[in-house]
């Protein structure tokens, strides 16, 4: 394990815990708490700026995505405490800390062989082309390996529902919002949806979005991804069958559930959509927008928001339409690729690769540059 720190003392003002969002149910023969967020905080004592950063972590995984990594580093809590950012790190609802404690919703668990070719190690089984350009996970990636151990100890049962899950993360991380006051969101894959929710709950509230690599594409699921999940020998050599559509999974364009438009979606009305047409040879696959006339998101038109995708993930062919998106939708998107700035290697969870802090350090200059104090 690689425990060697680069940097100082942090020096914390104050730090702690609590539960946001909860209610009592009824469940089996009696009542339980359902819907609650652990949010986790650290105030640094040289705190230089009004407004806190809220990190939410993706599907299965917890706010251990961003208080360390699994080699021993320091994570992207302490990165942003050390530049004067106040800190909640938070479990969504149902997942490791915020406990799940009713038995009407069926529970997903990842095995670890999706998790080498998703996560850890894609370059062995090569599911998409980008897959051979990763070199930053610590360690080997596959399990027997002691930092990949380490990590997949950290990988939680969570929601099936996406709808459910969806909801339960935009009322607790509208909660937090109450409780806290104004805040800029970083979210990751899966709770790149809750990231969009929270903000349409909570009007002005959200003073910025960093999405990693949020949850995508827009509308329709793609079919062979999907159909590699399950496969060994599913490869992906070149793009032919990436434009297939799978599921409807996004009925509101970026989430199951609803979100604000203007024009608004009155009851018995859905959005309508129309495909865009990319080459199988293209660097990004084709995806959906609304049909024009386009409704804009009422909510987030005025926060500022910016995807980031690694150079090697399987997001790098599909975040592009997250961001046409977006745009279409008259939010003010900034869309980073790491690899043009320099940073290269990175698969989704790159908040725990070799060369995280660069990867913070790009984003927090975004900050600085976007937000006016």
């Amino acid at each position: 394990m690689n425990n060697e720190n680069t940097v100082g003392p942090l020096r914390i003002a104050s730090q702690g815990y609590f539960f946001v969002g909860g209610r009592y149910v009824e469940s089996g023969g009696g009542q339980v708490r359902m819907g609650q967020m652990h949010v986790e905080y650290q105030i640094p004592e040289d705190q230089r700026h009004a407004w806190p950063i809220v990190l939410m972590a993706g599907n299965t995984q917890s706010g251990l995505n961003y208080t360390g990594t699994p080699d021993g580093r320091e994570g992207w809590a302490q990165f942003f405490l050390r530049h004067g950012y106040a800190v909640y790190v938070v479990d969504q609802p149902s997942r490791a800390r915020s406990a799940h404690n009713t038995r009407e919703e069926e529970m997903r668990v990842v095995p670890s062989r999706m998790i080498e070719r998703y996560f850890t190690a894609p370059k062995l089984t090569a599911l998409w082309p980008e897959a051979a350009l990763h070199t930053q996970w610590p360690g080997t990636g596959v399990a027997g390996d002691p930092v990949f151990d380490q990590y997949m100890d950290q990988v939680y049962p969570s929601l099936a529902q996406t709808p459910l899950q969806e909801q339960l993360s935009r009322d607790a991380g509208a909660a937090l919002l109450d409780r806290i006051g104004p805040a800029i969101l970083l979210t990751h894959s899966q709770a790149g949806a809750h990231g969009w929710l929270i903000a349409d709950a909570r009007p002005g509230q959200v003073k910025a979005i960093i999405a990693i690599e949020p949850s995508g594409p827009p509308v329709y699921e793609l079919s062979l991804a999907s159909a590699a999940m399950a496969r060994d020998s599913t490869r992906a050599d070149s793009r032919e069958g990436w434009n297939d559509d799978g599921a409807m999974t996004k009925p509101f364009g970026l989430a199951a559930s609803a979100l604000t438009y203007d024009p608004p979606v009155l009851d018995g009305q859905t959005l309508t959509f129309a495909k865009q047409g990319t080459p199988a040879t293209a660097k990004s696959v084709g995806g959906w927008l609304q049909a024009e006339p386009a409704r804009k998101l009422a909510h987030l038109r005025d926060v500022p928001v910016l995807v980031v995708t690694g150079e090697a993930s399987y997001h790098a062919s599909y975040d592009e339409r997250t961001v046409d998106y977006l745009e279409q939708a008259g939010v003010k998107t900034t869309h980073i690729k790491l690899a043009e700035h320099g940073i290269h290697g990175n698969g989704h969870m790159m908040m725990l690769e070799l060369n995280n802090r660069d990867i913070a350090a790009v984003a927090e200059k975004w900050l600085q540059d976007t937000l006016v104090r």
